[in-house]
């Protein structure tokens, strides 16, 4: 797609965009860091500083059109000055009401405070352990052919199952969940013919249903018996909602960080070398994965009350997009935004997992997933490289990344090495 035709595209309809949004990136950053887009009047921006102060204010900006902008319309008109009343009104009509990330205060404060009872720290620390026993488990499915496709043979199968051990889903119902929530998506199989969330939504409602009544000394129990801050025992589908939550949102943004570290270590050898030769890197390299190809791209808020981001006005009921996929690399942010550079001092300032009251809650169980991950495939794959036949020479490589604008991942990721051990 050519810049110049920028100035007619409407970027949210832009599919083929999607595949390399970065000069678009440019091109709205030369408006500067928070600009009024012309075809919707969506407020975007690509600033690191503006993101902050939107993700820092949720009195200001209700997360309540999270995912659904302004394309899901409220029932009235957002007029007024303050269009508080109308959100609370009228959010259930919008797309992911029910789920945490378009909660606001109070309602997420609670909702926050169970999930948080749920991801502990001696709960990080067991399902860590059960990491290294899956990634070898993952890459003994491939191993011996010396080649894979990466993202449904290793990073989607690995993610989910991290997530099903975490909230105690019993190991006998695994390979259900593998089944039920890739549709088995090996690169040989068809379409799903399902809907994941109500698959995850049923499977949880009938796990908490079932502790409640007969508690059992396993991590499921705790799930069930987890309290609100307050002491008081949440309702079943609230505890179900937020474990669905984190499965879709969890497993689908870390496999895509994951494709995206392989990617590069596929394509640069001395990165390769360095990693294998440096493990105590590793943990940078994750970061910097999530600051250059942001598997967050944006997110949408909305203004209750009349506001002003960087120098510009935002009426109530106005749509702003923050965009972490552009503000992580926003040079007054980060030198040499554009290079993937593991000795970048301020690497872990990135807003790849967002910010502020909306953090990514499983940003601990991501990065131990990479690093883990990271590890065993470079103890049990030499010469990783990427597939010529599959993705192109080098120079002229070929990659699908998912046509979405929200997250960007890539669709396939074909590697091939040689088996150690």
């Amino acid at each position: 797609m050519k810049t110049t035709d920028f100035d007619s595209i409407d970027f949210f309809r832009a599919r083929p965009l999607y595949q390399n949004p970065y000069p678009y990136h440019e091109y709205l950053r030369a408006h500067g860091p928070v600009w009024r887009e012309p075809h919707h009047g969506i407020v975007m921006i690509t600033g690191h500083e503006e993101a902050m102060a939107v993700y820092n204010d949720p009195a200001t900006f209700s997360s309540c059109n999270t995912v659904a902008g302004p394309f899901t319309p409220f029932p009235v008109p957002l007029e007024g000055d303050d269009v508080s009343e109308i959100i609370e009104e009228h959010r259930d009509v919008l797309p992911f009401s029910d789920q945490l990330p378009s909660f606001d205060p109070p309602k997420h404060t609670a909702q926050r405070g169970l999930l948080m009872r749920l991801i502990t720290p001696k709960r990080l620390k067991e399902n860590e352990e059960f990491m290294w026993r899956l990634a070898d488990r993952q890459i003994d499915e491939f191993l011996a052919r010396g080649e894979c496709e990466f993202i449904h043979e290793y990073a989607s199968p690995f993610t989910l199952l991290v997530i099903a051990d975490l909230l105690g889903v019993p190991e006998a119902d695994h390979e259900t969940f593998r089944e039920e929530l890739q549709g088995d998506q090996r690169p040989a199989s068809g379409p799903m013919t399902h809907k994941p969330l109500e698959f995850l939504y049923d499977r949880f409602t009938a796990y908490i249903e079932d502790r409640r009544r007969e508690p059992r000394n396993d991590v499921m129990t705790e799930l069930a018996s987890a309290t609100f801050p307050d002491g008081s025992l949440p309702p079943v589908d609230d505890v179900m909602r937020i474990s669905a939550n984190l499965f879709a949102a969890g497993q689908e943004t870390t496999a895509r960080m994951l494709g995206t570290a392989l990617r590069l270590i596929g394509e640069r050898p001395e990165l390769q070398r360095q990693l294998r030769d440096q493990r105590d890197v590793i943990p940078r390299f994750i970061e910097e994965c999530v600051r250059f190809e942001s598997p967050l791209q944006g997110q949408f808020r909305l203004a209750r009350v009349p506001t002003r981001i960087g120098g510009v006005e935002i009426p109530a009921g106005t749509s702003v997009f923050v965009m972490p996929g552009a503000a992580n690399r926003d040079q007054r942010q980060f030198d040499d935004p554009d290079e993937l550079r593991l000795d970048r001092p301020n690497g872990r300032q990135h807003i790849g997992f967002g910010f502020g009251i909306h953090t990514c809650a499983g940003a601990p169980l991501a990065r131990a997933e990479g690093c883990v991950s990271i590890e065993r495939l470079l103890d049990r794959m030499a010469d990783i490289t990427i597939s010529e036949a599959e993705h192109g020479p080098a120079g002229a490589r070929r990659y699908e990344y998912t046509p979405i604008y929200l997250m960007r991942g890539l669709e396939r990721l074909y590697l091939e090495f040689t088996p150690v051990g």
